[in-house]
Order: C-alpha cells, then structure tokens, then sequence
C-alpha cells in the first residue's frame, strides 16, 4: 500500500474510532428493571399486588380508614398476612418501549380497584401530620403531568440489598426542595399506615 491509501484508510479508522467513542459516551445506561415474584420485568399498566417480604408480619398493601375520617384515604398494610392487598399499577415519569418498570425511577402508584369515595386512588405524599409527627402516605393524588404542581405523587422503587423498599425522592422538579425518605410502616389506632421512616417497608411485587 503506497503512503497515500495508507493515510485515507487511517484517517478512516480514526474517524470511526471518535464517532465510536462518542456515541459510548453519550449513551445513558438506563437503571435496572424492577421483577416480579417470578423474575419477570414488572410493566407500566399491568396489575400487581404489593406484598411485604417478611412473613408473619402483616399481608398487602390496602386502602384503610382512618379514625377522623369517614372517608378510607390511608395507604397501609392488610393486618393479617394471607390477604394481597388491593392490585396496584405503576405509572413511570417517561413510558419507554415495552413498558418497563425500572429501578429508582419516578413514578405513579395507583390502586387499580375502585374506591367507595368519590377521591382519586394515586397514592400521594399527604401533609404533615402535627400529631402523630408524621408524613403519611394517601390517596387523592394527580397522574402524570411532573413538575412542582404534582411533587407529592411521584415514588420510587429502589434496591434494598438483594430486595426492594418503596421510597419517597421525587426528581420531577429540579429547583424543588423535597424530603428523600424511605416509606415504611406507622402503627396507628391499630392500623399499619405507609409514612416516611428510617426503616424501609421491604417489599416484593406480584402479578395478578
């Protein structure tokens, strides 16, 4: 090969290496998804039930009354471990193809059965609770549509060791000041309601 070809075809593969290297570096590698009781990617719209790792200590999660209200708004835990709770779907900030539920990644949660009230049933982050000294976790919450309009409703699910824990970090607003909590159980008049807590609710999902 004379000392011409041989510049064109280096100059060739130089300019393929950057463009290579570029687009490497440029691709964001996307969190892990979320799996089902039986190792299958959890999907946008499919039905689920919440059900908590450990045994003996309760069963799905629910929508519950509260004692000042007759309307039931609380999220919380089943008391006994062999009822499911009530089937959930997720909703993610950005549906992509296939619809995949991912790691850590803001998104909706809503109790696909029909509520006795006339409230929506997406979960939200409610207000501060003075006396118990708590943020608790309700229904009545907005679909969709991020930004600062909407920042209680978005959870995440996240890594707990080689498990799961639900967590409240939502990442719709960027100039928002938010909590980053884990969301855990509260006793309360006798009822396990989902709050903000150090201690993580560890959970595993399955399909209904």
């Amino acid at each position: 090969m004379n000392s011409f070809m041989y510049l064109i075809v280096l100059s060739i593969f130089v300019h393929s290496t950057n463009d290579y290297t570029f687009i490497a570096e440029g691709a964001e590698e996307l969190p892990a998804p979320v799996v089902d009781l039986d190792g299958n990617n959890l999907r946008e719209g499919i039905r689920y039930y919440i059900l908590p790792l450990a045994r003996g200590r309760g069963g799905g999660v629910t929508i519950s009354s509260t004692s000042n209200k007759t309307c039931p708004v609380a999220v919380a835990q089943a008391p006994f471990e062999l009822k499911n709770g009530l089937p959930l779907t997720f909703r993610p900030v950005k549906s992509e193809k296939g619809g995949f539920i991912r790691e850590s990644t803001d998104l909706n949660i809503k109790f696909s059965a029909a509520s006795v009230c006339a409230r929506s049933t997406v979960w939200k982050l409610d207000g501060y609770d003075e006396s118990a000294k708590q943020y608790f976790v309700t229904t009545g919450g907005v679909e969709g549509n991020p930004g600062r309009e909407t920042i209680s409703n978005w959870f995440k699910i996240d890594r707990y060791q080689s498990d799961y824990k639900l967590v409240f970090c939502p990442t719709v607003c960027n100039y928002c000041k938010v909590i980053c909590r884990d969301v855990g159980i509260f006793f309360q008049d006798g009822k396990r309601r989902l709050a903000l807590s150090d201690v993580p609710f560890v959970v595993m999902f399955k399909k209904v």
